[in-house]
């Protein structure tokens, strides 16, 4: 019962709700502590065509793969990966600053860049990509954690603006 409130069923890592309720608890605990929290916001670059023309099992595999190849990049048992929505996946880095998080982005992009998963529709690659968007804060009492969410997703559309396959930082 337990994995199936907090587990992903496509992609076997946390589901929105465990992001959720971990998210909370590790804000709680750096409010307190005054310690970094860093969130990458992951998007696979141009998955609807990728869908589209290969059909939604492929689809479906390559996503099992590219969360797959996340969990096993991170170098620790305290960060996260969870499947935010559809294609979007975040990690969840706890006590890293913003150059760490940048080095942990770069990792996971060269990570998923060396499945080499073909994507024929892709107009940044011939392989699958990921656009990335970092956010790093410490967490305060006047602040909300959708602070971290909303820096994320803002740096998440920079890299995607800024033509994709990249990360960009808040």
């Amino acid at each position: 019962m337990h994995s199936l409130a907090f587990i992903d069923g496509l992609t076997q890592v946390a589901n929105r709700r465990q992001f959720d309720r971990v998210l909370g608890a590790i804000w709680r605990r750096y409010t307190r502590d005054n310690l970094p929290l860093s969130l990458l916001m992951i998007d696979l670059d141009f998955f609807k065509q990728y869908n589209d023309f290969y059909g939604h099992q492929k689809g479906d595999a390559c996503l099992q793969a590219i969360a797959n190849t996340l969990k096993q990049a991170l170098p620790r048992s305290q960060d996260l990966v969870a499947r935010y929505g559809g294609e979007e996946l975040v990690c969840l880095l706890p006590n890293t600053d913003l150059q760490e998080a940048q080095v942990i982005a770069q990792r996971l992009s060269d990570a998923v860049a060396q499945l080499g998963i073909a994507h024929e529709k892709s107009t940044v690659s011939s392989r699958v990509t990921v656009s990335i968007g970092i956010a790093t804060l410490i967490p305060t009492l006047t602040m909300y954690k959708q602070a971290l969410l909303q820096a994320a997703d803002k740096a998440l559309y920079a890299a995607k603006q800024s033509g994709r396959n990249r990360f960009c930082s808040a």
